[in-house]
C-alpha cells in the first residue's frame, strides 16, 4: 500500500520551470508513483488538495514543498535525498556567480541595462514592473494573471516616462537581435513586427527567416493590448518606434480579435508610419488586399510572404500623411454587393459605421436615414417598395444625394454607377447636372465607381467623361476607390507617443524570475544580471502592504 510523504524547505524559493524539472526528476525515482514540487502558497495547496496528494502543512509562499506517493516512507525519503543532490549540483553550476536580491542592486551591477525582464508570479508582477519603470527601464513582462486595471495603469506610466512595457502575458520579443522570452533565433534584417500574439510573432518571424529575409525587431505587446480597456497602448508606441527606426523598412502588425474602434485607431497609426505595413487581424476576412500603405494578409504565412515581398520591392516613399477631409462619409449605392465591399473598407478606416446591410463591425440602421459615417443600399426591399429600382430610375438617389449635400456634417459622398443592359440608358444625364450644381455650391468631394465595359450600350467612356466634367472623381476599380477614400480619411494629427528610441538599442537586461530566460540571454551573449528574487514578506499580503506604504 502506497503512502504520501512530504518535506517542507523553508525559504527555498524556485521558479516554475525549475519546479517542473524537479517534479519530473522526483517522479523518475524508483518506487515513486506520483509526486509534486511546488511553492507552498495557499492557491497551490488547494490545487494539491483536489488530487491524491492532499496534506496539511503550515507554510508561506516562499517555502518549497515536496510531496511523493511512494511504496513506503523510506522510499520517499530516499527520493527526497536524491532531490537534495540534484539541488546541490544545480547550486554548484552557479557557484561564484553573485546574484543580487533586489532590482536596484542589479541595476547598480549593470547600469547600462535598458530592459528588465519580469517573469515572477502574477500577484507580485505589478510591484516589480512599477519599480522597474520608476528606475527608468523598459519592461518585458512575461507574467500573466495581472489584473486589467493594473495593466492599464502600468502602460500609462510607461508612456508618460517615454518607456516601453511589453505585456503582461508577453511570451515573445526580439529587440535588436536579442530574443526575450520564447523567441526563436532568426537572422537580422529590416522587417519589424508588432504583435499582440506571441506564437503568431514566432510563426511569422520563423517563416520570414525561412524565406531568406530577416528581422529588425519583434515587439510583443501582450494578448490583451488591443482590448478596449487598454486601447492598444503598447501597439501604438511600438508602431511609432518602428516608424522612426532607421533599421526597419517594412512593418508587420499582428493581433488576436479586438474591438473595431481600437483596431481603427491602430490602423490609423499604421497608415501614418510612412512605411508599408502588413496587417493580419484575426477577426474576419481582410477588407481588401491593399489600402494605401496597408497590405492585408489572409493568414500568418501570407503575412510573412507579403512582408518578404515588400522587403525586396522598391515601393518608393509611402510619404507622410496629408491633411484629411472633415465630415462624414455617406455611401449611396444601387448595388448591395458593391455597398458591402465599401463597408468592408470603410469600417477599417473609421468607426462607428452605419448601414441597412448586415456586416461585422457595422451598426444597423434604417435605410431612410443614418447618422455619422454610413453606406446605404438604396436597392433594398424597404426602399424600393412600390418604387422602381435605382439602377433603373435614378430619381430616389438624386433626391437623397441633394439631402446629403445640404448637410454640412457630410464630408464625402460615394456613388456607384452600374452600366449594362437593363440599367438606366444614360445615368450621367441626370447625375452630372446634379453633381455640378452641388460642386458649384460647396467643395464636396463626390466619388463615383463606374462598373461597365466598352461594349455596354451606355458608352462607358462617355459616362466617365461627363461625370468627371461635372466635378466627380471617377474610379473604374473598387481598389482605386478604396485608396482614394483612405487618402482622404488619413489621420494627420495623431498624438506622438514620445517613446525613447533607445528602447530598440542592443539590450542589456536584468532578469527577474525564470532562470531559463537568464540562461537564454547568456547563450545569446547579451549582457544580463539575474536577480535572486523571493516573494516580499514571505508572500504575506498584510506585511507586503505595510512595506509598500513605507516605500511610498
Amino acid at each position: 500500500m502506497s503512502v504520501v510523504h512530504h518535506q517542507l524547505r523553508r525559504g527555498c524559493y524556485l521558479d516554475s520551470i525549475v519546479l517542473l524539472q524537479m517534479q519530473r526528476f522526483l517522479e523518475e525515482q524508483p518506487g515513486v508513483n506520483e509526486a509534486a514540487a511546488i511553492m507552498a502558497s495557499r492557491a497551490n495547496l488547494e490545487i494539491l488538495a483536489a488530487g491524491r496528494l492532499a496534506i496539511e502543512v503550515d507554510s508561506r509562499d516562499e517555502d518549497l514543498l515536496l510531496v511523493a506517493r511512494a511504496e513506503d516512507e523510506s522510499t520517499a525519503s530516499r527520493a527526497f535525498e536524491k532531490v537534495d543532490d540534484w539541488l546541490r549540483q544545480r547550486g554548484e553550476k552557479n557557484a561564484g556567480e553573485h546574484r543580487p536580491r533586489t532590482l536596484a542592486t542589479a541595476l547598480q551591477m549593470l547600469p547600462t541595462a535598458q530592459w528588465v525582464s519580469i517573469s515572477v508570479p502574477g500577484r507580485y508582477a505589478t510591484r516589480v514592473a512599477e519599480e522597474a519603470l520608476d528606475l527608468g527601464r523598459n519592461v518585458f513582462l512575461y507574467s500573466d494573471n495581472v489584473p486589467l486595471d493594473e495593466e492599464r495603469r502600468l502602460k500609462e506610466t510607461a508612456r508618460a516616462k517615454g518607456l516601453l512595457l511589453l505585456g503582461p502575458d508577453c511570451g515573445t520579443a526580439i529587440v535588436n537581435g536579442v530574443g526575450l522570452g520564447f523567441a526563436n533565433r532568426v537572422r537580422r534584417g529590416s522587417i519589424g513586427l508588432v504583435a499582440a500574439s506571441g506564437t503568431g510573432l514566432q510563426s511569422v518571424t520563423t517563416r520570414i527567416h525561412a524565406l531568406g529575409r530577416g528581422i529588425s525587431h519583434g515587439l510583443g505587446t501582450g494578448g490583451r493590448d488591443l482590448r478596449a480597456e487598454i486601447g492598444a497602448a503598447t501597439s501604438h508606441q511600438a508602431l511609432d518606434l518602428l516608424a522612426r527606426d532607421p533599421a526597419t523598412r517594412v512593418i508587420v502588425l499582428l493581433s488576436k480579435p479586438t474591438s473595431p474602434a481600437t483596431a481603427v485607431a491602430l490602423l490609423a497609426r499604421a497608415r501614418c508610419t510612412g512605411k508599408p505595413v502588413v496587417v493580419y487581424l484575426q477577426d474576419g476576412s481582410p477588407p481588401c488586399r491593399r489600402l494605401g500603405p496597408l497590405f492585408f494578409a489572409t493568414d500568418l504565412d501570407d503575412a510573412a510572404e507579403l512582408a518578404t515581398e515588400l522587403d525586396t520591392t522598391d515601393l518608393g516613399i509611402v510619404g507622410p500623411p496629408r491633411a484629411g477631409t472633415s465630415g462624414f462619409v455617406r455611401g449611396l449605392f444601387s448595388g448591395g454587393t458593391l455597398a458591402l465591399e465599401l463597408l468592408q473598407v470603410l469600417r477599417t478606416l473609421v468607426q462607428p459605421v452605419y448601414s441597412n446591410l448586415s456586416a461585422q463591425g457595422v451598426e444597423p440602421v434604417s435605410g431612410h436615414g443614418a447618422p455619422g459615417h454610413s453606406v446605404i443600399d438604396l436597392g433594398s426591399d424597404e426602399l424600393t417598395l412600390g418604387l422602381p429600382h435605382p439602377m433603373i430610375d435614378p430619381q430616389s438617389r438624386l433626391d437623397r444625394l441633394r439631402r446629403e449635400a445640404d448637410d454640412p456634417k457630410v464630408g464625402v459622398v460615394v456613388l456607384d454607377v452600374v452600366l449594362g443592359d437593363g440599367s438606366d440608358a444614360d445615368p450621367a444625364a441626370s447625375l452630372a447636372p446634379t453633381i455640378a450644381a452641388i460642386r458649384a455650391d460647396r467643395d464636396l468631394p463626390i466619388l463615383c465607381l463606374v462598373v461597365g465595359t466598352d461594349l455596354d450600350p451606355q458608352n462607358t467612356d462617355a459616362q466617365v467623361q461627363r461625370l468627371s466634367d461635372a466635378g466627380a472623381t471617377v474610379h473604374l476599380r473598387l481598389a482605386d476607390l478604396a485608396d482614394d477614400l483612405e487618402g482622404r480619411l488619413r489621420a494627420s494629427d495623431l498624438e506622438a507617443t514620445e517613446t525613447d528610441l533607445g528602447a530598440l538599442a542592443a539590450p542589456a537586461v536584468v532578469n527577474v524570475g525564470l532562470e531559463a530566460f537568464y540562461d537564454s540571454l547568456r547563450e545569446q551573449e547579451a549582457e544580463v544580471v539575474h536577480v535572486d528574487w523571493r516573494p516580499p514578506a514571505g508572500g504575506n499580503e498584510q506585511l507586503m502592504s505595510i512595506l509598500e506604504k513605507l516605500r511610498s
